[in-house]
Parts: C-alpha cells; structure tokens; sequence
C-alpha cells in the first residue's frame, strides 16, 4: 500500500509525520511518500520536497510565489501517475491543497484532509469547493466534526494530534509553584511559526514584556524560536528595541517551546495551533495577532467564529457564527472580551499594554491565576487526549482499503472535477 502526504507548515509537517508513525506502526510495509518537511522524513517519507520552505500567508506573498507552488504540483502529479498512489492525505494549508487535491481527484485517488482547512472560520462559501475536491474529513476538533457533518461532508473526529506528544496530562501544579514559591516565574513569549509573523508581533510582545519587567521585576522571559534562521530575526529585533528592553533579560530557546511551555507560569503567543499545547499545560495566555487596517475589515466580514483562539472556541457554546464586517479599521484597541479564557487581541494598533495587564495580574495575583487554570482543567479533561494520529492510521488505511478494491475504485475515481478549482 502507498499514501502520498502533503503538509505545508513546521506544524503540519509535525502532524503528518505523526500520522507516518502511526501508519508504519500499524502496516509495517506501507509506502510513504509526499510533500513535507524534516519531521517526515525523519519519519520514513519519502519527499518528493520540501513543501514547508514556502509557508507563506497573504494573497500577495503567495501570488509573488506562484510560479513555486506550481513547480511543486507538477512534480506531485507525476509522483501520482508514477507511484499511483492508494490515498493522498493533506494536512492543513489549503491554498496549495486545492490544486493538490484537485489532481489526486483527476487521477482516480481518494483524497482525506487531516486537520482540515479552518472554512468554518474563514469563508465557509468554500465548502462547495470541499465537497467536490475532498472525499474525507479527519476532524480536529469537535464542533468542527459537527460543522463539515452539518455541511454533508463526511467526517470523522480523531482528536488534535497536538495533544499525541505531551507527555504531562495535568502539568498546571508546577504553574501555580511558579507564582507562589521561592523560584522567579517564567513568562513564554511565542512570536509564532513564520517570519512574517514575528515581524508583524514581537515588537508589541517585547515592549509588553518591559511593562511587565517594569512592575515584576523578578519575572524572567524567554522567546521559544522554531530553528535557528528565526532566532536570528529576533535577537535582530531585540536589539532593535534596546531602548525599551533596557535592563530585561530575554532569552530565545530554539527548539525548546515544548520543554518551556512546562516551565512557564504564563505566556504571551500569537495566534495558532500552539494554543492547544498551552491549553494542555494549563498556562495562562494572552493571544496577540497584529494586522494592518485594510486586512482587518477584510477578516470582519469573512470570519465566522467569535474567537481567532482554538481554546476559546472549545470553551465557547456556539463557537461558529458571523461576525458583523466593519468598513473601517477601530481607532484604539478593544477591550478583551470577558468570557475568554485566553485574552484576545487581534488589533492594528499596538496591545502591549493590554496585554501586559493581564500577565501582571497573573504573577502578582495567585487567585486570578488559579481561575484561569482552573477553566483550561475543564476543557482540557474533555478535548487534550492524545491517539489522534493513531486513530487517523486507521482511518487512512481503511479507506485506502477500499479504494484498492474493484468497487471502491469505480466509486472513488468516476467524480472528479472538469476544471481546475481557483485558488483561495
């Protein structure tokens, strides 16, 4: 048996190589091959490249790269036609999948998409395109299972797989030893995944953290970079901010988020998938993700979810819903919607001290912290269990199972789109 992967971000090629492990495990002579990163084929992928140098966000920055992804799709249809094979499973980073799919459909292979592209949140008008390009969905998350469900897609809920690794279950003692014993607590700040990313936040994180320096001083920082080539780009960036950092220690751990998420009393994160992790050690957080103005009222009429925080939507009763479109950017930065367990801010103008309110409050006031571990215990017992890359293996090979055979081949490969969808 073979199954082609692809995976577009450090997070998904995480989460794909999960699913390899899983899918050896379980068929020791399954044929991985596909698009990915370092952790799959440290896995036993076989790349036909490396898709995660090109995780890119933005209509403009993703246009200046077309020609790239266009190279990379070609290469992955002849791996279709020349290695056929039984499943082609996409993880996340929909843009390119689209394409992807699109010729894994042209070429009779069924077509699952693992964590799935978040069109619940963003541009739900897209599920049509789902409908014809995807023929199963591995769910993350259960109100997203319910959701694609909703939407006739079918769909099976597996868990996250950020949960498959994390090896303490009930970490937040440590957190709470943090702010009430003798040792100085730790404050994680997590500028993100993708450059442009830490371009657009670390400098509101950074003078965050001096406002909190300012008024605890015995707080220590640390900044979790995912390789080297960002640690590079923030320790720039901190010595940019030399004026206003004067006198703070800010340490950049490269690959070492994991480990640091255990020793942290709270964080400060930008916008991702990193705030299960955070959610699974019980770390109170401030989530920050910095836009521009035009960009800004573009989300306000796409968006459909209350929340741009995975744990506020999991501790939410109607996570999917519209939220009303604005035609212009907010003059000042809102205040944090009280019913969140992780404070907000997706703003233009700069949060830092917003932000460094909530974290003061956490270390200078042991109850106010307690609260906030004690509602992530909540939703952490019911959705941060681990086997989701496991019970993925099981169900990729059972439909690949089926597309092997005589019947599930005339089904699988008779529907497929005449054109080639646009890109999203």
């Amino acid at each position: 048996m073979r199954v082609f992967l692809s995976a577009g971000e450090p997070s998904g090629d995480h989460h794909a190589a999960l699913l390899v492990r899983a899918l050896r495990a379980r068929q020791p002579d399954v044929e991985c091959i596909g698009l990915g990163g370092p952790s799959m084929a440290a896995a036993g992928c076989q790349l036909v490249a490396d898709l995660t140098q090109l995780a890119v966000m933005w209509f403009l920055r993703s246009l200046l790269n077309l020609h790239r992804f266009i190279d990379l799709a070609r290469r992955a249809e002849r791996s279709f036609l020349d290695a056929r094979p039984d499943v082609c499973v996409l993880v996340d980073f929909p843009g390119f999948h689209w394409w992807l799919a699109w010729r894994a459909k042209r070429h009779g292979i069924p077509v699952v998409f693992y964590c799935p592209p978040q069109i619940w949140a963003w541009g739900s008008w897209r599920i049509g395109k789902m409908r014809r390009l995807v023929d199963h969905v591995l769910s993350a998350l259960p109100f997203e299972h319910d959701w694609f469900v909703a939407q006739g897609m079918r769909s099976r809920l597996v868990g996250h797989p950020f949960f498959d690794e994390l090896e303490d279950r009930h970490p937040g003692g440590a957190s709470e030893r943090s702010i009430t014993g003798a040792a100085a607590p730790l404050v994680l700040l997590l500028p993100g995944s993708r450059g442009q990313e830490i371009d657009g936040n670390l400098g509101s994180i950074l003078r965050a953290a001096a406002a909190v320096h300012d008024r605890v001083p015995a707080a220590r920082f640390a900044i979790g970079a995912l390789h080297e080539r960002h640690a590079v780009r923030i320790r720039e960036l901190i010595r940019s901010l030399g004026d206003v950092l004067r006198g703070v220690d800010v340490r950049v751990e490269v690959g070492r988020t994991r480990s640091l998420i255990g020793e942290a009393s709270c964080a400060i994160a930008v916008s991702g998938s990193v705030s299960l992790e955070l959610l699974a050690a019980r770390v109170p957080t401030v989530i920050v993700y910095r836009i521009g103005g035009f960009p800004y009222i573009v989300q306000s009429w796409c968006r459909h979810v209350r929340f741009i925080t995975l744990v506020n939507l999991l501790a939410c009763r109607d996570a999917i819903g519209p939220v009303h479109g604005v035609w212009r950017p907010p003059q000042a930065v809102a205040p944090a919607d009280p019913e969140a367990i992780y404070p907000e801010y997706l703003a233009v103008q700069d949060p830092s001290g917003q932000i460094a309110g909530h974290v003061v409050e956490w270390l200078t006031n042991p109850a106010a912290h307690a609260r906030v571990v004690g509602r992530l215990d909540a939703i952490a017992d019911k959705v941060a269990v681990g086997g989701s890359a496991e019970r993925a293996a099981e169900a990729v090979l059972s439909i690949a199972a089926v597309g092997m055979t005589p019947a599930g081949t005339a089904a699988g490969r008779t529907r497929f789109p005449a054109r080639a969808p646009r890109a999203a």
